[in-house]
């Protein structure tokens, strides 16, 4: 077996001291948390509020809305008729789009009649498809 020896080097001992500095981060830690385990407000480094924008989050102007009722369903003796197209105009956008149930106030079940009807309506021209001639 053979020896094989490495060249080592000695150096002189440093008069330079070397200190450390240790910089703080900003914290990116998260508010406390409410009872229920949830943390408030938004995710860490994002805007304050925890909202796009900043605005607080919740549902702070919610107003309590009276539901709609239906008038089909209030009014007993009232039918949808495709023929009747000056029935049919309020359930209608001023481009000609059909309002959804959550807008009109309809029932379910009237809300389909409507739908139907609509579209009978658009099909013998009584209603057009666009806006073009809602004015009319």
């Amino acid at each position: 077996m053979s020896d094989i020896k490495t060249p080592t080097t000695t150096s002189a001992p440093s008069t330079q001291s070397t200190t450390t500095t240790t910089t703080t981060r900003p914290s990116t830690s998260r508010p406390p948390a409410r009872p229920g385990g949830r943390p408030t407000g938004g995710r860490p480094g994002g805007r304050p509020g925890g909202r796009p924008g900043g605005r607080p989050g919740g549902r702070r102007n919610f107003r309590p809305y009276s539901k709609k009722v239906c008038r089909f369903c209030k009014k007993g003796g009232v039918k949808v008729d495709y023929k009747d197209a000056k029935g049919l105009r309020p359930f209608l956008t001023e481009r000609g789009k059909i309002l959804p149930r959550r807008m009109s106030g309809n029932c379910a079940k009237h809300q389909r009649k409507v739908n139907t009807a609509i579209k009978r309506a658009r099909i013998l021209a009584i209603i057009p498809y666009t806006a073009l001639a809602l004015d009319r």
